[in-house]
């Protein structure tokens, strides 16, 4: 992810305990972001997906369930609803 045209990434950004707040900082991220390739939503919400994927089964159940709930913030705080 250090070396991704993705997004630039705040530090620590999935490590936050509110969805709320891994949400707004992705968003931040999307939207100030001149190396994303997509729209801002679709690069949060892939970025988003990507870690959660990465994380895989040696993910805590806890995190996933703290990452799951951010992206259902994400759509929120993007205006989105699908």
């Amino acid at each position: 992810m250090r070396r991704s045209d993705a997004l630039d990434l705040e530090s620590g950004v999935f490590k936050r305990q509110s969805p709320r707040q891994i949400a707004f900082s992705l968003k931040r991220s999307a939207q100030r972001s001149k190396r994303r390739k997509a729209g801002p939503f679709q690069s949060a919400m892939s970025m988003l997906n990507f870690y959660i994927n990465r994380g895989g089964k040696n993910m805590p159940a806890s995190r996933k369930h703290v990452l799951e709930k951010a992206k259902a913030e994400l759509r929120k705080v993007f205006g989105r609803s699908d």
